[in-house]
């Protein structure tokens, strides 16, 4: 193992959507050393490594800001943060602009204009959107991107992020990064429950398989406050392809209709997590399966879709072509997928405060790892990176970077000599991490139990995932690429606990399916009107009940 020391100024964990941004507003509004971690490689990243057809989050014709915060607020329950909603919906517009500078194809309409997909929606030819972005970033004189190089933890010291640590996965290396500040941008977390399709196929998901809730798991580790992990994302999808479903309801307006062709989606209501809830509840009353109304569409619309499934999600085109039916001619059969932590789609995260600040002085947060924020999609991704890279800016010219003590880094390679030592696991880390999506599955309301969960299984389930952390602590490796392999492992198990917590927490259903609440079914607006937060002390996991920021309100910072 190669063992190398790094200064930059501005250290940049995961260069996904809101990575990338971070780098290109940092780099041209300030003469600052960036450099970039991803743990893949920024061409083909995050979320947007395979393209996506549209821009969800985009202020329309006729549409203001405000406008797009009551429609996040609404859809959940009112658990957000009015300050975060508005300051992303006002940048919505110029994002896009400087994404089309870039060189994204925005389609427009025959006067000219962008061609919208709804209310808040745009459409786009997206298929090369992340690259389009990674090149932008290349090109930028005082950027480094290190690719293919995990950061595996945090260097805090006195409540102040000094750096962090990370593993070369190709060439060996340990490498020592000291920064004057930190933004973690590394996405949500999948794979924390057993997903739809098991065994080989297992990593054919909705969320990209490779975020493992990293960033997250390194903040509780170091008592960064989270919240709102119990509201869980979980995707209605296309059966057996997990292919977007939203794209069929707004581009050729299918509705959702059970097995004797009844249309359901109004009776459960329309928010995100009601539209799963109400095919959950379909097929369990036994009027499954449940389908996405395409039968009678027209040649156009057929062909629309099958281009734009093309450009984000192949294997659904590919489905239609072998089945011998056109989608004119068959319903599409859909489902819900496992739960994920997402701060891009819920509000699971980060807590921030207005200028993605974290409650650890140092570190910012943009994307999905930033909470409070929900229905940020693309666009408002872009917008969180362009304010944390401003406020981290600034930070760094207000305060003066610190070293890593000595003591620190020998106990981060004691710890890679564990693993990469000898062999004493009696078990492999592919074993623990199927234990793991059993456990989830099982008592923290995974796809097995309808999404339902009670607090007896909660605490079986935390009982059991503190057994994996112990059996974790002896996994072995034999290279750096299956040393990456443990790491996500414990990422994933830390903040399973922290899920665990936060639904035990909450004691009401809010969010049908995404928390659905055995002992509490119904929705508690006296009590439970609050942010659940969170933070990690001597071991166990706190909980913090936060009130609502006041409606309209415009900027919070952290008092405590």
């Amino acid at each position: 193992m190669k063992i190398e020391k790094i200064k930059t100024e501005l250290l940049i964990i995961g260069g996904g959507t809101a990575g990338c941004y971070a780098a290109l507003t940092a780099s041209e509004n300030a003469d600052v050393k960036i450099l970039i971690c991803e743990k893949a490689n920024i061409k083909r990243s995050g979320c947007l490594a395979a393209g996506v057809n549209a821009l969800n989050a985009y202020i329309t014709e006729g549409r203001v800001p405000q406008d797009y915060v009551d429609y996040a607020k609404k859809d959940a329950a009112g658990i957000v943060r009015d300050d975060l909603l508005y300051t992303m919906s006002e940048r919505l517009n110029k994002v896009t602009k400087r994404l089309e500078e870039l060189g994204l194809v925005i389609l427009k309409d025959e006067n000219g204009k962008y061609a919208a997909r709804g209310n808040r929606n745009i459409k786009i030819n997206g298929e090369n959107i992340k690259p389009l972005l990674a090149a932008a970033v290349e090109k930028l004189p005082n950027v480094t991107v290190l690719n293919r190089v995990n950061v595996i933890d945090f260097s805090v010291r006195g409540n102040k992020i000094n750096g962090a640590f990370a593993i070369g996965i190709e060439n060996d290396t340990f490498y020592v990064i000291e920064a004057g500040a930190v933004i973690i941008a590394t996405g949500g977390a999948a794979g924390l429950y057993k997903p739809n399709n098991p065994g080989f196929s297992r990593h054919k998901m909705w969320y990209p398989p490779f975020n493992t809730g990293a960033g997250y798991a390194m903040g509780i580790r170091h008592g960064a406050e989270m919240t709102t992990f119990e509201m869980r994302f979980i995707a209605l999808r296309c059966k057996d392809t997990i292919a977007p479903t939203g794209t069929l309801a707004q581009g050729a307006g299918a509705k959702q209709i059970n097995s004797l062709g009844e249309v359901y989606e109004t009776k459960y209501g329309l928010t995100t997590s009601e539209r799963v809830y109400g095919t959950v509840a379909e097929n369990i009353e036994g009027r499954g399966p449940c389908y996405l109304k395409t039968e009678g569409v027209s040649p156009e619309t057929e062909e629309s879709l099958l281009k734009a499934y093309l450009n984000m999600a192949p294997s659904q085109t590919i489905k239609w072509i072998e089945s011998g039916k056109k989608l004119s001619e068959q319903n599409v059969e859909i489902e819900g997928t496992e739960p994920y932590i997402v701060g891009g789609h819920t509000a699971s995260g980060y807590w921030v405060d207005t200028d993605r600040a974290t409650t650890i002085n140092g570190l910012f947060a943009a994307g999905d790892v930033a909470g409070g924020c929900p229905q940020k999609y693309v666009t408002g991704a872009l917008a969180e990176g362009e304010i944390a890279a401003a406020s981290a800016v600034k930070y760094i010219v207000e305060n003066a970077a610190e070293s890593i003590a000595e003591s620190e880094i020998n106990a981060h390679i004691s710890e890679i000599q564990r693993f990469t030592g000898e062999d004493n696991s009696r078990f492999t880390t592919e074993q623990l991490e199927e234990a793991m999506q059993t456990v989830m599955d099982s008592y923290a309301g995974g796809i097995k139990t309808n999404y339902r969960f009670n607090e007896k299984q909660l605490d079986i389930a935390d009982y059991k995932i503190r057994q994996l952390e112990k059996l974790s602590e002896n996994l072995h490796a034999e290279d750096f690429q299956e040393l990456m392999y443990i790491y996500e492992l414990r990422e994933r198990l830390v903040v399973c606990r922290s899920v665990i917590a936060h639904l035990k927490a909450r004691q009401e259903t809010r969010w049908h399916s995404f928390a659905e609440n055995l002992d509490y079914p119904e929705k508690d607006e006296k009590n439970w009107n609050k942010y659940v937060n969170s933070r990690l002390e001597n071991g166990e996991i706190k909980i913090i009940l936060r009130e609502l920021t006041k409606e309209g309100q415009r900027s919070y910072e952290h008092s405590n």
